[in-house]
């Protein structure tokens, strides 16, 4: 059975990005060891996941880098990796390799995860990654921890209701400052 990964930056404070969804506060290609790490990551991946607030942004960033943008070869995995879009309102996506889902959440993940192929991702946003946290979807999480503290913004674990326990697999800093918390959820394989 497929895994369902979450890769996400994150403050050290617990938010994914400030009260109004600002992310200045990010790195991004700043460190080739985190990086590779990303790559890896998505490498490991055949389908991505994303709420309907995201999609917009995060695929017209990745379709407009340039070929002479070191972020290029990532960005065309990004653009070539068939997504699905989770939305109760859109019907369909005006995007390459982009679907929608509207059924129940928890349904929909439960038949990706059966089907053959490599594991899926989760890039966000917030409200999105809030409900599959809610919904014990998540089968690791791979959390990029910015070296920043902002004090208050969006969380994607203010949804839980009951605690949520999970395994640490990997601690690891990279030297821009970021440490990466690998966590598999209790009783996963």
């Amino acid at each position: 059975m497929r895994k369902l990964k979450l890769q996400m930056q994150i403050t050290a404070d617990g938010f994914v990005a400030g009260p109004n969804g600002e992310l200045d506060w990010m790195t991004f290609g700043e460190d080739e060891e985190m990086s590779a790490q990303v790559n890896a990551l998505t490498d490991s991946s055949d389908t991505i996941l994303m709420g309907r607030k995201m999609t917009d942004e995060f695929i017209n960033y990745w379709t407009s880098v340039v070929p002479e943008s070191p972020e290029y070869s990532f960005a065309q995995k990004m653009v070539n990796i068939p997504k699905i879009v989770f939305s109760k309102t859109v019907k369909e996506s005006k995007w390459v390799n982009t679907t929608v889902a509207n059924g129940d959440l928890v349904e929909e993940i439960e038949k990706l995860k059966q089907k053959d192929g490599k594991d899926i991702i989760a890039y966000g946003g917030a409200t999105f990654v809030s409900n599959l946290i809610k919904e014990n979807l998540i089968d690791e999480y791979y959390l990029f921890v910015n070296p920043v503290a902002i004090g208050k913004g969006m969380t994607i674990f203010g949804k839980l209701e009951n605690r949520l326990q999970l395994n640490l697999v990997k601690a690891k800093q990279f030297d821009c400052g970021e440490t990466l918390l690998s966590y598999a959820k209790k009783g996963a394989n």
